[in-house]
């Protein structure tokens, strides 16, 4: 069941989204938003209102060398998920400490 979660996303526009309760995820190419759910539920206990995905195609990207060699990018799908208001997830307070202690500075 842990297959379903991949890794967690951490940019600074993903952490500016974990702010407002919205939590960026990789996730299973075949998992579905219910799964997802589930899985944010169990491994982190908090309460998921809404997921939205998306998936990325892999693309033929070829290098600059002199031997123009081509390959493909990897697929990935990903989650973007929405808890209640007052839950966290504490993955994603690391990154709010750094910016709090900077603005302080």
């Amino acid at each position: 069941m842990n297959t379903i979660l991949i890794k967690p996303i951490i940019t600074e526009k993903s952490m500016r989204l974990a702010k407002t309760g919205v939590f960026c995820f990789f996730v299973a190419n075949k998992a579905t938003k219910g799964a997802v759910s589930d899985a944010i539920h169990t491994q982190f206990g908090v309460d998921v209102t809404e997921v939205r995905t998306s998936k990325t195609y892999p693309k033929i990207k070829r290098s600059m060398t002199k031997t123009k060699r081509s390959f493909k990018t990897a697929p990935y799908k990903k989650a973007l998920v929405m808890i209640k208001k007052g839950q966290k997830i504490p993955l994603f307070e690391l990154g709010e400490d750094k910016e709090s202690k900077a603005k302080k500075s």
